[in-house]
């Protein structure tokens, strides 16, 4: 049976819907500023009860709210995900065939180094491998830098890596693709492609 849902759930998912993806500090100054906009009591640690109520609502039409984990910072992000499709299909409508194409041989790259990151330079050579229309050099950097602001990637230093956003909306899609390569936190069990240190050496993911 679905929960009754209120004004402060309806403005807290319009939101998101607009965001696509907020840290948990983020979120839950969002849950404090809707519950108190429409005079709700706000509880400090049911944050997770308040978005369930609202995924009970949206699971019939494939939406919900995901948490995952950014391997940047190390901090909880929560994102507004589509379930209807669970891989590249759902950036049809935004990219061209040969746009996919390089982002699937980016995401290879990613997958498969050591380190969760692929340069620059390594993208720009895997357009020669490509069987769709080949990419121009200028034409790759600007779909690099569209994907950036799209937040399906994250650039530093001419290394891309796969954003928060991506890894949290295309986990079904990577873990399915990627099944021998995909490596696992043995911590909070989420797809993990680089290695976070802690203080004391430990490692974040268990490689």
């Amino acid at each position: 049976m679905s929960r009754q849902l209120g004004d402060s759930h309806r403005r807290f998912l319009q939101t998101l819907m607009a965001v696509g993806i907020t840290d948990e500090q983020e979120a839950r100054a969002l849950y404090q500023h809707c519950c108190d906009a429409h005079k709700m009591q706000c509880i400090p640690d049911k944050l997770d009860e308040f978005i369930e109520a609202i995924n009970s609502r949206l699971q019939p039409m494939f939406m919900q709210i995901r948490k995952g984990m950014s391997e940047e910072n190390g901090h909880q992000y929560y994102a507004l995900v589509n379930m209807a499709e669970t891989d590249i299909t759902r950036m049809t409508s935004d990219y061209a065939d040969n746009e996919l194409e390089l982002f699937r041989k980016t995401l290879d790259l990613i997958v498969s180094s050591e380190n969760g990151k692929a340069s620059s330079t390594d993208i720009l050579n895997s357009t020669d491998t490509m069987t769709s229309k080949k990419l121009k050099k200028s034409e790759t950097e600007h779909l690099l830098t569209r994907l950036v602001q799209d937040k399906w990637l994250c650039e530093r230093r001419g290394e891309y890596t796969l954003s928060t956003r991506c890894v949290i909306e295309m986990e079904p899609y990577i873990r399915t693709m990627y099944q021998d390569q995909v490596k696992v936190c043995h911590i909070c069990h989420n797809i993990a492609f680089q290695i976070l240190q802690r203080k004391g050496g430990a490692t974040l993911s268990s490689l």
